[in-house]
């Protein structure tokens, strides 16, 4: 069970990846992980540019100069910041968990606060709601996004999430 937001380093990684395709600038890259994400997530500036310099300071990015740009901080990738990508890669690679965890207690939460009585939500008349049909139109969206991203007809799957784990060989932890 995860205690806050994203797996630490989800966006020090991101940038790494996307400035391995090309040099970048920093509003770019956070347009680029917002179209990443559907729209649905947005790094801030804060975010984004400490981790550009932190890059250039630890030599796994260097500033580039263009003319045709001179306002613009572009910066690209060393050969130590294609090693370091390596590594997150692998690192990232082991928060598949974290990530199950985020989008499933965020599901969670919308349900309990449609339906738990210890909660008086006062949803709008119009707009969205905490209820039966925003959530079933939720689901839609994400088994239509599995369907689009994985190429795949979706099925359903009738584990229990001991008999998944069991069944994949792995651990509840």
């Amino acid at each position: 069970m995860r205690k806050s937001g994203p797996p630490k380093g989800l966006v020090s990684y991101l940038v790494l990846e996307l400035l391995a395709e090309q040099p970048r600038y920093g509003y770019e890259l956070l347009k680029e992980i917002t179209e990443l994400s559907g729209g649905h997530w947005e790094p801030s500036y804060g975010s984004v540019y400490p981790i550009l310099y932190k890059f250039e300071e630890n030599g796994w990015a260097e500033r580039l100069e263009r003319e045709d740009e001179p306002d613009r901080k572009y910066f690209e990738l060393t050969e130590e910041g294609r090693e370091e990508l390596a590594e997150k890669r692998e690192e990232v690679g082991g928060t598949a968990k974290d990530f199950a965890d985020i989008i499933l207690g965020f599901y969670h939460m919308y349900a309990v606060l449609g339906i738990d009585d210890r909660f008086d939500v006062e949803n709008p008349e119009e707009g969205w709601q905490f209820g039966e049909e925003f959530s079933a139109w939720i689901v839609e969206q994400v088994v239509r996004h599995h369907e689009h991203y994985f190429d795949t007809t979706f099925e359903r799957i009738t584990d229990t999430p001991e008999e998944f784990n069991e069944r994949m060989g792995v651990s509840d932890e």
